[in-house]
């Protein structure tokens, strides 16, 4: 006998559900947490360390000097490999003046390799940022980085 009937779609067969994740529960002691503990200075990562060097500099002067609350100051890791051909050396920072029709406002920007290459320890660093950020400022307002911050030999 032959069968009138029309062959169906193809008879799918269930997908069996994914297993769960395992996770690594070694000798019964539970999940691990974080290798460090977020109140370990280690914690952070050298690159967010130093925003908060720059940070704390820039904060530091608008306290005396208002003119800097419209500044913005950013970090790079490292400076463009075309220097102005004013700069010699290694450059540390730079500034960028305001420009009002493309909307930009004033910019300081500290590159984070050269700037920590150049420090010992964390205190010479913290010097280091504090400097380029006051020389930077110096440049911007047109003043002797001596007057921005008398602290600064």
């Amino acid at each position: 006998m032959t069968s009138s009937a029309q062959p169906g779609p193809p008879r799918r067969l269930p997908v069996p559900a994914p297993a769960p994740a395992r996770r690594r529960d070694r000798h019964g002691r539970g999940l691990r947490g974080p290798l460090l503990p977020p109140i370990l200075p280690a914690w952070r990562t050298r690159a967010e360390r130093f925003d908060e060097l720059v940070t704390s500099a820039a904060d530091d002067l608008a306290r005396d000097w208002p003119q800097i609350a419209r500044i913005q100051f950013a970090v790079e890791e490292v400076p463009p490999s075309d220097p102005a051909p004013w700069e010699r050396g290694a450059v540390l920072g730079r500034g960028f003046a305001a420009e009002p029709r493309a909307g930009l406002p004033a910019r300081v920007v500290v590159y984070r390799r050269p700037v920590a290459s150049r420090a010992a320890d964390e205190e010479e660093l913290a010097d280091l940022v504090r400097r380029v950020v006051v020389e930077q400022v110096a440049l911007m307002l047109g003043r002797r980085p001596e007057e921005i911050d008398p602290d600064i030999p």
